[in-house]
């Protein structure tokens, strides 16, 4: 076993580490575990996870397909699958500003067989069914550090260290963080994970893939009156609020119990820096098809995070010296289908089954890469299902109409065309604020739209005050220099918790203030910043949101 890398920190030794309690991570988790108890053999896993809880960090629409599920616990109907409202209906409309036109939904969003679910209680029933068979799983740890050997080899991770102060000195609370030692380091942080961007860059595991692209997806969780529930009915949307250029949707899910999640989408490769998608979504909610819906209702939750929407020609080598990548922190998201959880169980269980075949093999190995992973995802079906969906989203990139007319023919050919369309930053997509006007956004009523700092509440999130900021700026000048100067600073509007502020100073000159106890994690500073100077890092483990049902 390797010694310490910091000689004040304690370690653990493990046989595969974990990090992220996600749908990847659990269900890798659950597969390693299963294959050792058909073999015989001992196998010693944990999964540290930054929330409080398994789920508090978890966001997503949801409409869930089973079918990895299905192939990693068959009997889930049996064990209490927490899949309650099948998926009855779908109906897709496109919104003008004032009129909702149905349109024929897409093969790839039919819903037969699916379930609207809350993910992080799907996530809290898997990390049960995981503990049954001895996965050591540790909420409110954060991941803070990737280990690395004499090599340069991936040896585990450690986790961040406690009682520090604001400036990062050490307080009378100081405790040294943790390291957690494995041959294999398994990286499940979902959606463009703080320690797998430095694993990118470390290893160069983009040279021959696109960037990757995202979207922001921004949700609230309502209970609506009864006579306006339609349980199992799932609802798209495209069009208004949305111009013609800017990708983006809609998503309306009737859940159990008179509940409506309903959200928002924008492409993050949005031009336009005085776009909001937090006013985007509120703005939604107004129209006149949708505000009837939610009137007599009341808002119960919300939340916002990044999704991956780069598909196929945006994945990065999967495998590395000592570790691998699954889930969303890969990018398995199908955007056509509007679902990436079971492609991400999925890689998760391949790359457990990879992974356990690689350590029985090799059991005094250290830091060694496993090839065999990303070769088992190539002959899966994930790979299939992403590989003939990989232009549709991209396609979208030159306009509305454009990316209809290229999703029919690319829905009709099966994905079969002799191209391959790119997918470019997201950051570099923002124009010069001199190129566009403000957008008016409507005031918030307090019923039905509502301000940054009201929806925040509702997350429950929290951070420890007197530590040091998790959101780092490389350099402290460019946001008032830069930024401000020529995008109008747009990380005041990009952000969907009212973290970033330009205020005045007593002579009245401009400061950027970071509110960093409002962040609700969802990256999207990191993804959007067009000087790309803003580095989201962990903080103090066990802080941030903590979603109920969401």
């Amino acid at each position: 076993m390797p010694a310490s890398v910091r000689a004040d920190r304690e370690n653990m030794e493990y046989d595969v580490v974990i990090v992220g309690a996600g749908p990847s991570g659990l269900a890798c988790a659950i597969r390693l575990k299963q294959l050792a108890a058909e073999k015989g053999s001992e196998l010693n896993v944990c999964i540290l996870e930054k929330g409080s809880e398994v789920g508090a960090h978890i966001l997503s629409g949801a409409v869930f397909e089973p079918r990895a599920l299905d192939e990693l616990i068959p009997d889930w109907k049996d064990k209490g699958a927490p899949l309650d409202t099948p998926a009855t209906h779908d109906k897709m409309l496109f919104l003008t500003k004032d009129r909702a036109h149905q349109m024929p939904t897409p093969p790839q969003m039919h819903n037969k067989g699916n379930y609207i679910i809350s993910l992080g209680n799907l996530t809290r029933w898997l990390a049960g069914q995981a503990e049954a068979l001895g996965v050591e799983i540790f909420p409110g740890f954060a991941a803070a550090e990737v280990l690395y050997d004499e090599k340069g080899s991936v040896i585990g991770v450690a986790t961040g260290d406690m009682g520090l102060n604001k400036d990062g000195s050490q307080s009378e609370s100081f405790e040294p963080g943790m390291e957690l030692h494995a041959r294999q380091t398994v990286f499940a942080e979902g959606c463009h994970g703080s320690l797998t961007k430095t694993l990118i860059a470390k290893f160069d595991l983009r040279k021959d893939s696109d960037p990757q692209t995202y979207g922001l997806g921004v949700k609230e969780l309502w209970e609506i009156s009864p006579e306006k529930h339609q349980k199992g009915l799932v609802v798209h949307t495209m069009g208004w609020p949305l111009d013609s250029s800017t990708y983006g949707g809609s998503w309306m899910y009737h859940m159990d119990g008179n509940l409506l999640s309903i959200g928002f989408v924008t492409g993050l490769d949005y031009r336009n820096p005085y776009l909001s998608p937090y006013e985007e979504m509120q703005r939604f909610k107004t129209h006149p098809h949708i505000r009837p819906l939610l009137e007599g209702g009341r808002r119960v939750a919300y939340g916002a995070r990044a999704l991956v929407e780069g598909g196929f020609q945006s994945l990065p080598k999967l495998s590395f010296p000592g570790g691998v990548l699954i889930g969303d922190t890969a990018g398995f998201l199908n955007v056509p289908k509007i679902k990436g959880n079971h492609t991400a169980m999925k890689s998760g269980m391949i790359a457990a089954e990879s992974l356990f075949d690689f350590l029985t093999a090799s059991p005094g190995a250290w830091g060694a890469e496993c090839q065999a992973y990303p070769d088992a995802l190539e002959k899966s079906w994930v790979w299939t299902e992403l590989r003939a969906v990989r232009n549709i989203r991209p396609g979208f990139h030159k306009g509305l109409v454009f990316g209809l007319i290229n999703a029919v023919w690319e829905t009709l050919t099966g994905g079969l065309s002799p191209w391959t369309l790119k997918n470019n930053a997201d950051f570099e997509q923002m124009d010069k604020a001199a190129a566009h006007t403000p957008i008016d956004y409507p005031k918030p009523d307090g019923k039905i739209t509502f301000d940054r700092l009201t929806s925040v509440q509702l997350s429950n999130t929290n951070h420890a005050e007197g530590q040091p900021c998790h959101l780092v700026l490389k350099d402290p000048s460019v946001p008032i220099d830069v930024n401000l100067a020529e995008y109008a600073e747009p990380a005041q509007r990009y952000c969907p918790a009212g973290v970033y502020e330009i205020v005045r100073d007593e002579k009245g000159a401009p400061v950027f203030q970071i509110n960093s106890q409002n962040c609700v994690h969802c990256k999207t500073c990191d993804i959007k910043d067009p000087s790309q100077n803003i580095n989201w890092t962990v903080p103090q483990g066990g802080d941030g949101p903590n979603y109920p049902n969401m």
